[in-house]
């Protein structure tokens, strides 16, 4: 039981020095090698506001095309995913840095308000995908008559 639980710490430098050793004598790419991938995927950064009747979402899309963006919405969960391209190899040279790479994301949202799927529109426009979201008419606020008596 006790080695299960044993902590050696010069054992785990001795290996940290050596992945260290490794890395600098086999050269690197850049920060991108010492990351695990999910860490350097595409980050879809959003803001969502609330206009009063309906929910609107803009999502950073630098790099994406209409073609490689699919958006769907199933009860309150929206879902943003894509596909961020990069030119082919160039010929005629040696690659001295290389950190773009064809990539694909998926960004979940869980909606605060119950939306009009079927009166959604969607706009990618400079690299900023706008989302206008129409509230469904049962959560939009209704003003209620007062009686008296």
């Amino acid at each position: 039981m006790d080695e299960f639980f044993s902590f050696q710490p010069l054992a785990e430098l001795r290996m940290i020095r050596e992945a260290l050793r490794q890395l600098l004598e086999g050269g690197w790419a850049g920060p991108r090698d010492l990351l695990p991938s999910a860490l350097t995927s595409v980050i879809v950064l959003t803001d969502v506001l609330d206009s009063g009747r309906a929910l609107v979402v803009r999502a950073s899309m630098p790099g994406v095309t209409a073609e490689h963006l699919k958006v769907t919405l199933t009860g309150d969960t929206l879902t943003i995913k894509g596909e961020v391209r990069v030119d082919p190899a160039m010929e005629g040279g040696t690659y001295l840095r290389r950190e773009r790479h064809t990539t694909t994301f998926a960004r979940t949202l869980r909606l605060p308000i119950a939306v009009d799927a079927g009166q959604a529109e969607a706009v990618l426009r400079e690299g900023v995908l706008t989302l206008t979201l129409p509230k469904r008419e049962s959560v939009l606020p209704r003003a209620i008559e007062v009686s008296t008596g």
